[in-house]
C-alpha cells in the first residue's frame, strides 16, 4: 500500500507550509501528493504551483468537480499539467453534490452517472488524439448544435499533442450504482469514508462492474484512494485530544454537505450504520447547532474512519486498511516531522 499526501481545498486563507509538507513527503518516499476543491480553492493550480518543487511524486486532483468546466476544458488542464511535471498526473473527478452544481455552478444536476460516462469518454478521447473529438450524448453534444448555436461548431483536436495517451481517471463515488460504473469505466476509485469496517459493503458493488462487459481493470489492477486522518500520539490524553478535533468535520458533512432532502454523504453514514444519529445530526446543523450536532458524534465512528494511536497501532490498523484493497492511503498531516514520522511507521 502506497501513501499519499491529500492537501485538500483551502479555507479562508492558502494554507501555510504547505511548501514543506510537500517536501517532506517527496523525501519520504510518499507515492503521491492530492489536492481537492469546493467551491473556493481549485484543485490543478495548488499541483502545478507545489509540484513544480517534486520530480517523483504522482499529482492528483480528488476531486475535479465535473460541472465546473466542460470535458474539453478538463482535459486540457490534465494534458498541460502531465506535461509540465513529465507524466505524474492522476486525474480524479467526481460529479459533487446538486447543492454545488446547481448553486455554485449554475449547471443541472439530473443523471450523475450518464455524464459521467460522457465526461470520461471524451476526456479519454483529447488524451488519445486520433482524431477531432465528437460525442453524440445528450449533455456535452460536440460540435454543440443545441438552443442558441450558431451552426459552425467545428470538430477539433488538440493542438498540443499529449504526453499520454492515457493518463490515469480515477473517480470519486458513493452509492451502489456508482461504484460499479467507476470500476467499470475508470482505472481507480476515491471513496469517501471507506474504513475496513464498511469494506464488505462495497465488495459486490465493485464487483458488478468489473463483470461488465468492456470494463477496463480488473481488481488486480484497479486502484483503490482512500482518505483518512493518521496521527501517531503518545499517550492517552493526546488520542483523546485528536478524536475530538476530528468530530466537526465528520458533523459537517453528515449534516450540513448537502441539502435536507438529498445528502449523499449522509446517505453513505446511514449504509455504515449510524442512521440512528444522522438524522439528528442533520437537523441540529442545519438549524445552526454544530456545537449540538458535533457533541453526537461517537468516538467510534471517528476511530472507525480514522487512525490515531500509538505506532504499533498504528501500524496494525494501516495493515487492516490496506487487506480490505486499498491501494493508497491519503493521509493529512500538518507537519514535516509528521509527514517523516508516518512515512516510518507505516511504510
Amino acid at each position: 500500500m502506497k501513501l499519499g499526501l491529500q492537501l485538500g481545498y483551502w479555507g479562508a486563507q492558502p494554507p501555510d507550509g504547505v511548501g514543506e509538507l510537500v517536501a517532506a513527503a517527496e523525501d519520504a518516499g510518499f507515492d503521491a501528493i492530492f489536492s481537492a476543491e469546493a467551491w473556493g480553492s481549485d484543485a490543478f493550480t495548488p499541483l502545478a504551483w507545489w509540484g513544480r518543487e517534486t520530480s517523483r511524486v504522482r499529482l492528483g486532483t480528488s476531486i475535479v468537480q465535473m460541472s465546473g468546466r466542460t470535458p474539453t476544458s478538463i482535459a486540457m488542464h490534465a494534458l498541460t499539467l502531465d506535461h509540465l511535471s513529465h507524466g505524474r498526473v492522476v486525474l480524479g473527478m467526481g460529479v459533487s453534490g446538486p447543492q454545488v452544481v446547481e448553486g455554485w455552478y449554475g449547471q443541472p444536476f439530473s443523471k450523475p452517472l450518464a455524464r459521467t460516462r460522457e465526461v470520461v469518454e471524451i476526456v479519454r478521447k483529447v488524451l488519445a488524439r486520433e482524431g477531432p473529438v465528437t460525442n453524440d450524448g445528450p449533455h456535452y453534444p460536440l460540435p454543440y448544435d443545441g438552443p442558441g448555436a450558431v451552426g459552425l461548431g467545428k470538430p477539433l483536436k488538440p493542438i498540443v499533442h499529449p504526453l499520454r495517451a492515457d493518463i490515469p481517471i480515477w473517480l470519486g463515488a458513493e452509492g451502489p450504482r456508482n461504484v460499479a460504473q467507476t470500476a467499470e469505466i475508470a482505472d481507480g476509485w476515491i471513496p469517501i469514508f471507506y474504513t475496513p469496517k464498511s469494506a464488505g459493503m462495497y465488495q459486490p458493488w465493485l464487483d458488478e462492474g468489473f463483470a461488465r462487459e468492456g470494463a477496463r481493470r480488473t481488481r488486480a489492477d484497479f486502484e483503490i484512494a482512500a482518505t483518512c486522518h493518521l496521527q501517531i500520539t503518545s499517550n492517552e490524553e493526546e488520542r483523546r485530544g485528536v478524536i475530538e478535533m476530528l468530530k466537526p468535520s465528520i458533523a459537517l458533512y453528515m449534516g450540513g454537505m448537502g441539502a435536507k432532502e438529498q445528502n449523499f454523504h449522509k446517505n453513505v453514514f446511514d449504509r455504515m450504520g449510524y442512521d440512528a444519529i444522522t438524522e439528528r445530526v442533520q437537523e441540529l446543523f442545519l438549524d445552526g447547532k454544530r456545537e449540538e450536532a458535533t457533541a453526537l458524534i461517537p468516538d467510534d465512528l471517528v476511530e472507525e474512519m480514522h487512525i490515531v494511536g500509538d505506532a504499533g497501532y498504528v501500524k496494525e490498523r494501516a495493515a487492516a486498511w490496506e487487506e480490505t484493497g486499498v491501494t493508497t492511503l491519503l493521509l493529512s498531516c500538518r507537519s514535516a516531522d509528521e509527514v517523516r514520522q508516518v512515512a516510518e511507521t507505516v511504510a
